[in-house]
């Protein structure tokens, strides 16, 4: 049964931190990693598209504590607990679906996602990605780090398997719901490039399945 986006995490909220830093592999080795490729300078910008609980943003925090983060999110008892967990933090939250918010142009140091975009295809994602990168200064990146198809097969069999879920469940119409559709790591290059990113590079491949890529403006 497809649960909506927001619904699906929102009740797994209690477990939730744990549950991604113990069933992931390398899960708190990619985390730290994520938030150290994040810029160090005072009053960065930085954009999390999917920020859910903030677990990419508890080390980043330590690093600079004066960064300014906007995170946008579909599920509000993950906002809420981001940030009761960064009470004295400069944090802009939006509940919303990231294909939707308005990011504004040339207004963040760098954007950064962990473990959300893997539920869309390359057409959903080439469209973000256009608003993402003109919502960078210059000079500004993306910080990917995400769950990836380990082959065309199985990238074409996941989105097969969705796609017949939803068309026996009878759901239509623009509302997201939870099921994975990861791309391969080519593929997402390949989407990052057609979204308007000049330069597109594996910083590191933890896994068969996970990886953190940076895409530079």
């Amino acid at each position: 049964m497809l649960e909506k986006m927001g619904d699906f995490f929102d009740k797994r909220l209690e477990n939730y931190d744990q549950h991604m830093l113990t069933s992931i592999d390398s899960a708190k080795e990619f985390y730290y990693f994520t938030s150290d490729c994040l810029p160090k300078k005072s009053d960065a910008k930085v954009i999390d598209l999917g920020c859910g609980t903030g677990l990419e943003l508890e080390n980043y925090f330590l690093l600079n504590p004066t960064a300014k983060i906007t995170g946008i999110d579909l599920a509000p008892g993950m906002l809420k607990a981001l940030k009761a967990k960064f009470k004295n933090r400069s944090l802009n939250l939006i509940l919303g679906s990231y294909f939707e918010v308005p990011f504004g142009e040339n207004l963040f140091d760098a954007a950064v996602s962990v473990e959300s975009l893997h539920h869309f295809t390359k057409e959903e994602k080439i469209l973000l990605y256009k608003k993402l990168k003109n919502s960078l200064k210059n000079g500004g990146y993306f910080i990917l780090t995400d769950y990836f198809a380990k082959s065309n097969e199985e990238e074409q069999s996941c989105r097969e398997e969705f796609l017949r879920i939803k068309k026996e469940q009878g759901t239509h119409g623009k509302e997201i719901y939870h099921y994975d559709t990861p791309l391969t790591v080519e593929h997402e290059k390949e989407t990052l490039i057609a979204g308007g990113f000049l330069e597109v590079f594996i910083l590191k491949q933890w896994s068969a399945s996970t990886a953190t890529l940076k895409a530079k403006k």
